[in-house]
C-alpha cells in the first residue's frame, strides 16, 4: 500500500512538472487538463500555487529565445563585431576608387555605431583600503547590542 503511496505522489509531482512547462509556454488550461488528466479546478489551483515556479519557467524559455534569436546582449555585440571585422576585412582588399567602396565605408561606420551602442561599463572591484574595511566594521558594529 505504502508503495501505491508513494508512485501516486511520483505521478502528481510529474503532473506538476509538466503543468508549470506548460503554463510557462502559455497552453491554456483546458488543453492541459486533455493533456495530463487533472480537472480544470485543479489545475487552476495548482496555477496558484505554482505561480513563482510558472513565472520562473517562462522567465528560462525567454532567455532561451532571446538566446537563439541574438536578442541577448553579449550575443548581439558578438554579432556586430563579427560583421564588422568581415567588412574592415574587404575595406581593406578594395581598391578606394571604386564606387561601391562608399557603400561599404556606410556599412562599417553603421556597424561600428551599432557596436558603440551595445559598449558596457567594465568595472572592476578592488579590495577596500584600510580605512574602508574599518568604515563597514563600524557601520556593522552599530547593529550589535554590547553588553558590559
Amino acid at each position: 500500500m505504502k508503495e501505491r503511496k508513494t508512485m501516486i505522489k511520483v505521478a502528481k509531482i510529474d503532473q506538476k512538472e509538466q503543468f508549470i512547462e506548460l503554463r510557462a509556454k502559455g497552453v491554456s488550461y483546458d488543453e492541459i487538463s486533455k493533456g495530463i488528466g487533472v480537472s480544470k479546478p485543479t489545475l487552476i489551483k495548482w496555477g496558484r500555487d505554482l505561480q513563482l515556479e510558472i513565472s520562473n519557467r517562462y522567465a528560462l524559455e525567454l532567455e532561451l529565445l532571446q538566446e537563439k534569436y541574438y536578442v541577448s546582449k553579449k550575443k548581439r555585440i558578438e554579432l556586430f563585431g563579427e560583421q564588422l571585422v568581415r567588412l574592415i576585412e574587404e575595406l581593406a582588399n578594395r581598391d578606394l576608387s571604386e564606387i561601391p567602396t562608399e557603400k561599404l565605408y556606410d556599412m562599417t561606420m553603421k556597424t561600428a555605431a551599432s557596436l558603440k551602442q551595445e559598449e558596457t561599463q567594465i568595472t572592476l572591484k578592488e579590495v577596500g583600503s584600510m580605512e574602508d574595511t574599518l568604515d563597514d566594521l563600524l557601520n556593522k558594529s552599530a547593529y550589535i547590542e554590547w553588553k558590559p
